[in-house]
């Protein structure tokens, strides 16, 4: 009764529903290199966000050992097999979505250009500042006015930097965030997954040009 009436998704017990649950509650990536393969098979962000939601994972085929883990799920998608991988640094809050290349097993996340961001963590709030006078007075300086400013920043044109970022930082990895404004300069961020959320302790800031 219960896959029939949840058809699967709602039993969080099962191994690929909670791969795919810890997945979504992260943010999902998409590099530049990425983006372009992905624009020329008619891959949407929706329809990248929906192989979390009813595709299928293959976890004999997955890298489920090592940092990071990578899955890789099938969807049909117009009457074809497409296949994504989906990468999670260990203890990151972003996961990267790839076109497959080489062998999953020598996977290694992309370490230059930026990323885009696609999907986001469904709570009201995940992001925390970090209470301190240096952040205080950067949120000062930079006019951010709380958690839920940053947080639409983010979702409206967030980008990871992956060229600066961290992901095999200890104790925890660093992701540099970029954050675009209307009125044309970008605030630049040292961030780290803590206790759910996403925690921004550092804000720089590039001039328009």
């Amino acid at each position: 009764m219960v896959f029939f009436f949840f058809r699967n998704r709602g039993c969080t017990w099962l191994p690929e529903n909670r791969v795919k649950n810890t997945f979504l509650g992260r943010v999902l990536v998409v590099s530049e290199d990425n983006q372009r393969i992905f624009e020329e098979h008619h891959l949407s962000d929706s329809l990248v966000e929906s192989f979390l939601d009813d595709g299928s994972i293959s976890f004999g085929s997955s890298k489920k050992q090592g940092n990071p883990k990578v899955y890789k799920i099938e969807k049909e998608v117009n009457g074809k097999n497409v296949v994504l991988w989906f990468s999670m640094p260990e203890n990151a809050f972003i996961a990267e979505v790839v076109w497959p290349k080489g062998s999953i097993q020598q996977f290694k996340n992309t370490a230059s250009g930026l990323g885009r961001m696609i999907h986001f963590p469904n709570v009201d709030n995940y992001v925390f500042l970090k209470d301190n006078s240096t952040m205080n007075e950067q949120m000062k300086k930079f006019g951010i006015k709380d958690e839920l400013h940053v947080q639409f920043l983010m979702e409206k044109a967030g980008l990871i930097d992956f060229s600066k970022s961290r992901l095999n930082a200890e104790p925890l990895p660093e992701q540099f965030v970029l954050l675009p404004r209307q009125n044309g300069d970008t605030l630049k961020a040292r961030t780290t997954w803590f206790k759910e959320h996403i925690e921004f302790y550092q804000f720089e800031e590039n001039q328009p040009e």
